[in-house]
């Protein structure tokens, strides 16, 4: 009998508000990933970083898409969010400012959960 192998999902977003279907693509999937039960960790990187900070997912507007503001909570709720040490610290944001829950974390971080057996990674 085959064993079924234990599946993760690492999804890293660098887009916000600069790309806004892609950046909501990134949280849907994510998001839906969790509510089917597969472990899951959202990074923000790049423009995505600025949703880190309290109120700016709530900011957020896309036509006929999920609210982000509770996108974000649902993947807080039951997965990782991590926000890039790099990204952080151009915008000068630190462990203070972020979403309670919200760790801050670089490369490493990201390669070592990416490549975790039964982890699929996807950029958006």
């Amino acid at each position: 009998m085959l064993r079924r192998m234990a599946r993760s999902l690492v999804v890293k977003t660098t887009a916000g508000a600069d790309a806004p279907e892609r950046c909501s693509q990134a949280f849907t999937v994510a998001a839906t990933a969790l509510a089917g039960g597969v472990v899951t960790s959202l990074w923000l990187t790049g423009e995505s970083a600025w949703f880190a900070l309290p109120g700016r997912a709530a900011q957020f507007e896309l036509p006929h898409a999920a609210p982000l503001a509770d996108l974000l909570e649902a993947i807080l709720a039951g997965g990782t969010v991590t926000l890039c040490t790099q990204c952080a610290a151009r915008r000068d944001i630190g462990p203070d400012d972020v979403i309670p829950g919200i760790r801050i974390a670089g490369a490493a971080v990201f390669v070592e959960e990416s490549l975790q057996e039964g982890a699929q990674a996807l950029v958006y």
